[in-house]
C-alpha cells in the first residue's frame, strides 16, 4: 500500500500502479480511481485556465469581427473538432445567420441562415437550451429541411453540438462546435461550450456597445480633413480582403492611393512583392547605411528611415514583414494612418496564408495516414481529398516514395514539376511519405535523385498502385526496400526495387518479371533487336564459361578477341560496373529470367 501511495504521490501512470497492487484487486480499483479522479481534476483545471486565457484574449478585443473569430477558433481548439462557427440572432428576420466559421470550406454553408426551431441549431435559438447530437443526418429529434441538410452534407459535418449565447435574459446567437464523422459530446465538453458561449456573449454586447460609441465619435469628427481619403482607403482594403485578394493586391492599392512605390518583405527582409515605380533598389543597404526594413520597430508605428518609411507588419505578436514606402518626401497624418492599416491588413492577409497552408498539411498528413494504415473507407478518404481544393479527384495511379532520415528539408527541395503531382504528403511511421500522381516509379526515382543526395535521405520508390488497398500494399513494399537499401548502404539515393537487382526482388510483394528483365538487360536487348547480334547469347556464353573469355569463345566458335569486342560493347550498353560482383550476379539473375519468359514473336 505505501508503494502505491507513493507511486499516486509521483503522478505515476495506471500501468505502473497496476504492476505495485499486484494481485490485491481492491487495492488495484482504489487507486486506479484516485487515479482517474487526479486526471479529471487536472483536465479541469486545464479547462479552466483555457477558459481564463479566453476572457483575457476577449477583453482585449476591439472589433465584433475579431471578437467572433477569436471565440469560434477557440471553440473549435478547446473541444477539439473539426469546424466550430457562430449564429448570431436577426430580430428583423426571426432568424439566426451564419457570422463567424473555422475550419469551414463549403461557401453555402457559411451564408446559411437558420429559421427558430429548424435543424439542431434552430432549435437552440427557440428553446434557449443546448442539444447535442453523434450523428445529425440520421438524428431525427430535429425539424429537417432541404436547405440546412443540404448545407451541413456540403460541409460533411455529421456530429454537431450547439449552445445558446444568452446576456441579462437576452438571446444573442448560438455557438457551434462540430465534426466531420460520428462523435459523442460529452457533459463535459457540453458544459465547457456553454462556458465560453457566456464568455463570448457578455464580450459581444461589451464590444458592440464600445463600437457603437466609437462610431459616433467618428461621426463627429467626420469633418476632418482626410477622413474621406482614409475612409475610401479602408474600404479598399477591405473589398481586397473580402474578395480573397493576396497581399500583391493591397501593395498596389496603397501604391495607387498615395501615389508612392511599396516594396513588402517577409520576416527576415527577402522581398515578396513590389508596386509602383521604384527609382532605385532600397533593400540593398549601402555602407554605414542599415538596410531600411531592418530598422522597422515592432509596434506597428510608421517610422521614416532615411528617405523612406518602414512599418511594420505584426500579427499575435510575431512579426511577419515590413512595408518599405517610398517617393514621397513626406506623408501627411491621414496618408501616414493609411499606411498603418495597410500594415495591419498585409499581416492578416499573411496570417492567414500561412494558417490555410498549415491546415493544408495538417489535412493532408491526416488523410495519408488514414490512408496507410487502412482503418477508414477508401472512398470516404477521396471525399476528404476533395475538400483540400488542390485537386477536383484523387489521381488514379499514385507512385509512393518513403523517405527516411532527417526529412526536413525534403519538400523545400523538390522540383515544380515534382511538387505539381504531389497528391498527398506527410509523416507516417517516422518516414516522410509522398504519393506522387504518377504512373512511372523510374521517372519519379529519377527526379527524386538529387534531393536525396542534398538532404541525406534515402528514397524508396515503389508503385504504381491504384487508389485504395493497393496503396497499402505498395507502402509496405516501399518501407521493405528503403530498409533493404540502408543494409546494403544504398543511402542518398532513391531506388526503385529494380534498381536493387536481386535485393529488391526479393523485397517485393509481386514481381514483374518482364519490367525487371527489361530494366536490367533491355539495352542489350534492344540492341541486338535493332542490329541482328546476340550479345545476350555471348553474355549467357560467358558466365557459363566461368566469366572466361577463352572458353566462352570455344563454345561460341568465334575467335577470343570476338568474344572480347562484344564485352566492351555490353559495357558501353550497361555501364562500367556491371562485371561487380553485385551487379553481375543481377545480370546473371536476369539472362534466367529472361529464358523462362514465353517468346514474344
Amino acid at each position: 500500500m505505501e508503494e502505491l501511495l507513493r507511486l499516486l504521490a509521483d503522478d505515476a501512470p495506471g500501468s505502473e500502479l497496476v504492476r505495485a497492487a499486484g494481485s490485491d484487486q481492491a487495492a488495484r480499483d482504489l487507486a486506479l480511481r484516485i487515479r482517474a479522479g487526479m486526471d479529471a481534476s487536472k483536465k479541469r483545471e486545464a479547462e479552466l485556465s483555457a477558459l481564463v486565457d479566453v476572457a483575457r484574449e476577449l477583453a482585449s478585443a476591439r472589433e465584433p469581427g475579431r471578437v467572433l473569430d477569436t471565440i469560434v477558433h477557440r471553440a473549435r481548439t478547446l473541444i477539439g473538432t473539426d469546424v466550430a462557427y457562430l449564429t448570431l440572432y436577426d430580430a428583423a428576420h426571426g432568424d439566426t445567420f451564419m457570422r463567424a466559421t473555422d475550419g469551414s470550406v463549403s461557401a453555402a454553408f457559411q451564408q446559411l441562415r437558420l429559421p427558430l426551431g429548424s435543424g439542431l441549431g434552430g432549435l437552440v435559438a427557440e428553446t434557449h437550451k443546448p442539444y447535442w447530437t453523434a450523428d445529425y443526418p440520421g438524428d431525427r429529434r430535429f425539424k429537417h429541411t432541404l436547405r440546412i441538410d443540404s448545407a451541413v452534407g456540403e460541409e460533411g459535418l455529421v456530429a454537431i453540438c450547439g449552445t445558446p449565447l444568452i446576456v441579462d435574459g437576452a438571446f444573442v446567437g448560438v455557438l457551434f462546435a462540430s465534426n466531420r464523422t460520428r462523435r459523442p459530446f460529452s457533459r463535459e465538453e457540453v458544459s465547457l461550450l456553454g462556458s465560453l458561449a457566456t464568455l463570448a456573449a457578455v464580450t459581444l454586447v461589451q464590444v458592440r456597445a464600445a463600437a457603437e460609441t466609437a462610431a459616433a465619435l467618428d461621426q463627429l469628427s467626420a469633418a476632418h480633413a482626410g477622413v474621406e481619403h482614409a475612409a475610401a482607403a479602408h474600404d479598399r482594403f477591405a473589398e481586397i480582403v473580402l474578395s480573397g485578394g493576396d497581399v500583391d493586391a493591397i501593395a498596389a492599392a496603397l501604391a495607387e492611393l498615395l501615389d508612392v512605390w511599396v516594396i513588402l518583405v517577409d520576416a527576415t527582409g527577402n522581398e515578396l512583392v513590389r508596386a509602383g515605380e521604384v527609382d532605385r533598389d532600397p533593400l540593398a543597404g549601402r555602407a554605414g547605411r542599415p538596410v531600411p526594413w531592418a530598422a522597422s520597430p515592432e509596434s506597428g508605428w510608421l517610422t521614416r528611415v532615411g528617405d523612406c518609411w518602414v512599418v511594420a507588419a505584426t500579427a499575435k505578436g510575431e512579426r511577419l514583414g515590413a512595408l518599405v514606402i517610398g517617393g514621397a518626401d513626406e506623408l501627411s497624418g491621414a496618408d501616414q494612418r493609411i499606411v498603418e492599416r495597410a500594415a495591419v491588413v498585409t499581416a492578416l492577409v499573411l496570417l492567414f496564408r500561412r494558417q490555410a497552408a498549415e491546415q493544408s498539411r495538417r489535412a493532408q498528413a491526416d488523410i495519408l495516414a488514414d490512408t496507410l494504415s487502412g482503418t477508414t473507407d477508401p472512398r470516404a478518404l477521396a471525399d476528404r481529398f476533395r475538400l483540400l481544393g488542390k485537386q477536383k479527384e484523387i489521381p488514379k495511379q499514385v507512385v509512393v516514395a518513403v523517405c527516411r532520415g532527417d526529412h526536413s528539408g525534403v519538400l523545400a527541395r523538390l522540383t515544380a514539376p515534382l511538387e505539381e503531382k504531389l497528391a498527398l504528403v506527410g509523416p507516417y511511421a517516422g518516414d516522410l511519405v509522398l504519393l506522387i500522381a504518377d504512373s512511372d516509379p523510374v521517372r519519379v526515382a529519377v527526379e527524386l535523385t538529387e534531393v536525396a543526395r542534398r538532404t541525406g535521405v534515402t528514397v524508396a520508390v515503389t508503385g504504381p498502385a491504384v487508389w485504395g488497398s493497393e496503396v497499402i500494399t505498395v507502402h509496405r513494399e516501399a518501407t521493405r526496400l528503403v530498409a533493404t537499401m540502408l543494409r546494403l548502404g544504398r543511402t542518398r539515393q532513391a531506388a526503385t526495387p529494380d534498381d536493387l537487382g536481386l535485393a529488391g526482388l526479393v523485397g517485393a510483394a509481386q514481381v514483374d518479371v518482364a519490367t525487371h528483365v527489361t530494366h536490367v538487360l533491355g539495352e542489350v536487348i534492344e540492341y541486338d533487336g535493332q542490329r541482328g547480334t546476340d550479345l545476350i547469347g555471348t553474355l549467357r556464353a560467358y558466365f557459363a564459361a566461368g566469366q572466361s573469355p577463352t572458353r566462352a569463345a570455344e563454345v561460341l566458335h568465334v575467335h577470343p578477341n570476338t568474344v572480347q569486342q562484344r564485352l566492351d560493347r555490353i559495357t558501353v550498353l550497361l555501364g562500367q560496373g556491371w562485371l561487380e560482383p553485385g551487379h553481375a550476379l543481377n545480370v546473371q539473375v536476369a539472362l534466367h529470367l529472361l529464358a523462362a519468359l514465353p517468346d514474344p514473336g
